[in-house]
């Protein structure tokens, strides 16, 4: 069924992060959070322009100038220190690759986990302004901005209207050690709950790579294997099914999925996370019992704990 541009009645106003949205958290854990804002459509139209923009990321620099004369002492003046970037660049080739199919499937076959990808710990790309500072910050949109559906998967026939979803910002900590911003979109009634998770993430430093909203061409695209982003909703049906997938109602999120990837006898996804199908294995990124209690507190199932299959990146508010 090939995707359409939606028509929108009201056009819905994103917030971006600025200095003025009151953070709540630091990295250690002091404060309690805000509820996350809630903007009704109908805000001012001037701010549209500012949450598409594309920020560079931050370059590591770390410097202290050094001045003397004959007639004086040395002394040392430091400038400002911005925070030395940790992990790794993303290897080349990453997202290039079209790996064969699987029969009469979508999906690709299996392959060995490359060893740049054994220990993955990539820098975060920032395609949303970073935040401010190291505190949460978060903003939520009800109904999402135009802007925002259309470089999504909604389309009219999809289970969950435009009125019924929200589109979130918040503050992530990366692989690289900076801070983030992601985006994501959710049932209305549910959005501050998974806001309040994010939080609790960003102040026990859990690392993301990466969390946009899902493009009907990535959803179209040949699998490559490695791909990493935590997103939630996709207009899509589960996995070899014809029926919506949670995803499809605002119902799910992913998170990390190359660190916590779906297994179902020889099918990975993504493929070439097999390196992560050793549960036991300490590595930043993946879900642990203590990620996982985070969602059970809200009433939400995790598909590590499922029996036919495990979905160990995959949250939901029905289990499924």
């Amino acid at each position: 069924m090939s995707p359409h541009r939606p028509v929108i009645a009201r056009t819905a106003i994103a917030l971006v992060f600025a200095s003025g949205i009151a953070g709540c958290t630091s990295g250690d854990g002091v404060g309690v959070a805000p509820a996350p804002q809630v903007v009704d459509d109908g805000a001012a139209a001037t701010t549209n322009a500012v949450a598409t923009t594309i920020s560079e990321a931050t370059s590591p620099t770390s410097a202290v100038v050094s001045t003397s004369t004959p007639d004086s002492p040395t002394t040392d003046t430091p400038t400002t220190t911005e925070p030395v970037r940790g992990g790794s660049a993303p290897p080349e080739w990453l997202g290039t690759r079209d790996l064969p199919l699987r029969p009469g499937e979508t999906n690709g076959i299996a392959e060995p986990t490359p060893p740049e990808l054994i220990d993955r710990r990539l820098w975060t790309e920032d395609v949303l302004p970073p935040p401010p500072s190291s505190e949460f910050v978060s903003s939520v949109t009800t109904p999402p901005p135009a802007h925002v559906v259309l470089r999504s998967t909604w389309r009219e026939d999809c289970p969950v209207g435009l009125d019924d979803l929200s589109y979130a910002q918040v503050s992530f900590v990366g692989f690289d050690g900076l801070f983030h911003t992601g985006e994501f979109i959710l049932h209305r009634d549910i959005t501050p709950q998974v806001v309040e998770i994010f939080r609790r993430l960003h102040e026990i430093e859990f690392p993301i790579e990466e969390m946009r909203v899902t493009s009907q061409d990535a959803v179209d695209a040949h699998p490559t294997g490695d791909s990493n982003n935590t997103s939630s909703f996709v207009c899509r049906p589960a996995v070899n099914s014809n029926r919506w997938s949670r995803h499809a109602h605002g119902g799910a999120i992913d998170i990390n999925p190359f660190h916590n990837p779906y297994v179902r006898g020889d099918l990975v996804i993504p493929e070439l996370a097999s390196a992560y199908l050793d549960r036991d294995r300490d590595v930043p990124g993946m879900i642990t019992a203590e990620i996982a209690q985070l969602f059970a507190d809200i009433g939400w199932g995790w598909g590590g704990n499922w029996n036919s299959s495990s979905d160990w990146m995959h949250f939901s508010d029905t289990g499924g």
